[in-house]
């Protein structure tokens, strides 16, 4: 507990002496925003083909995100700081012990003895500036683009950084473009390198410190949004994504259409018989040679009426490796129709049926109640011996208390199942109790 105060007690010195200082600069003090969170989050997962114990783990998680303006001026600068803080209320025993730098717990770090430390925390901060529409960020970023995305699936968020820079000049574009150089995982303080799956483990481990992203985001119309994302990461891959989403209103009911192509290649020494041999390689089929070699389409259609909203959709995956994209093991977030609760549905050869239902009860008079039921179904997978196969099914809760003394209280929960004949059959909960409480 000493340490989460000492964080807290250490940003508000930080934001007191900056407020001070920028006591001239009406914009930076008038547009700034704090904004005081809380998120309590218990997560079981029950191995069901293995001897595994079950896993349980509980936890209280406390953020001040502060937001600052701009300085007047023709170039306008600013300052965010996110500090955050979580505290163990239940580790469920011991996690395991290994490489303690390397192999973290699932929600909180281990300690020398492999137990799950009891609070861990970190602070962000992102220095900005502003000219015209067009905005610089350098420090920590929590990018959601097709070829990144934060992972915020336990206690903690996933954070990155490095600096970006996005531009709305022109009407309708929006334009990105950055380098990221470490990633602090959800589950950690520290930061680290950023690699891939089939690579970031064992005595060749291999890490790169250079990603670089750009893209555009273009609405012809109101109803029509095209995009174009590039990214890559030195020494493991290139990864090209173009994506189209359209809103089509209906005379009864709406369609929403959803089409996704990602196209990724090798970079460095992962084009290399050499380079692989040292350890950059990529996961992938039964007897690949580790080379990034992966196409991968997707077309998801809604169909939605008073509250309810249906979806079906399809995925294929081509090219001897698994999809590519920054994974350090303990967690990720993919722009993919498959990025289910606990599986992703990447693998090389991997076909991928998806159906959901989901209903706002909005729709009756109870506002802030939604629920979701996914289905996702993959088969050929290419592995030893034959062609695997697996599904998983996530079934979801959320309500929003809409007044009196708690309103503002979110309240999750969220159950999934996964099965197949080649991975561990996994059942898992996960319940979030969230409340944020604005400052000024």
């Amino acid at each position: 507990m000493n340490k989460s105060i000492l964080t807290l007690a250490v940003t508000a010195a930080i934001l007191g002496q900056t407020l001070s200082q920028q006591a001239s600069a009406a914009g930076f003090i008038e547009d700034s925003k704090a904004t005081l969170s809380f998120k309590n989050f218990y997560i079981n997962q029950d191995v069901r083909n293995q001897d595994a114990p079950r896993s349980e783990e509980w936890g209280q998680g406390f953020f001040l995100d502060f937001k600052s303006g701009f300085t007047e001026g023709p170039v306008g600068f600013g300052l965010d700081v996110l500090a955050m803080h979580a505290l163990r209320l239940d580790g469920g025993g011991r996690a395991g012990k290994a490489d303690i730098e390397r192999t973290p717990g699932t929600m909180f770090p281990l300690e020398s003895n492999g137990k799950a430390k009891t609070d861990f925390g970190r602070v962000g901060v992102t220095g900005k500036m502003r000219f015209s529409k067009t905005e610089a960020r350098l420090g920590t970023l929590m990018p959601k683009m097709p070829v990144l995305t934060y992972n915020d699936g336990r206690l903690l968020p996933q954070l990155f950084h490095g600096a970006q820079v996005t531009s709305n000049e022109i009407k309708d574009l929006t334009l990105t473009a950055g380098k990221i150089e470490h990633s602090t995982e959800r589950n950690s303080s520290d930061s680290y390198g950023l690699s891939i799956a089939g690579a970031n483990s064992g005595s060749k481990a291999q890490f790169s410190n250079e990603f670089y992203f750009g893209g555009a985001d273009y609405k012809p119309t109101k109803d029509l949004l095209l995009q174009y994302y590039y990214g890559n990461l030195r020494d493991f891959y290139k990864q090209h994504f173009f994506g189209l989403v359209h809103d089509w209103k209906l005379p009864v009911g709406a369609l929403k259409s959803d089409l996704r192509y990602f196209y990724s290649d090798s970079d460095g020494k992962n084009e290399s018989s050499s380079g692989r041999a040292e350890g950059y390689r990529s996961s992938g089929a039964n007897g690949s040679s580790g080379e990034v070699d992966n196409n991968l389409w997707s077309a998801m259609f809604t169909y939605s009426l008073k509250g309810h909203a249906l979806s079906a959709g399809y995925q294929k995956v081509t090219g001897n490796s698994d999809f590519p994209h920054i994974n350090l093991g303990s967690g990720r977030t993919l722009h993919l129709i498959t990025n289910a609760q606990i599986g992703k549905f990447a693998s090389a050869g991997e076909n991928t049926w998806v159906a959901g239902y989901s209903y706002d009860f909005a729709a009756i008079g109870v506002p802030g109640l939604k629920t979701s039921l996914t289905y996702f179904s993959g088969d050929d997978i290419d592995a030893a011996g034959s062609d695997n196969k697996e599904w998983e099914r996530n079934f979801r809760v959320d309500y929003t208390v809409q007044e009196g003394m708690l309103k503002g209280v979110g309240l999750s929960w969220r159950n999934a199942a996964l099965r197949g004949n080649d991975t561990r059959d996994l059942d898992e909960n996960r319940l979030i109790v969230s409340y944020s409480l604005p400052l000024f």
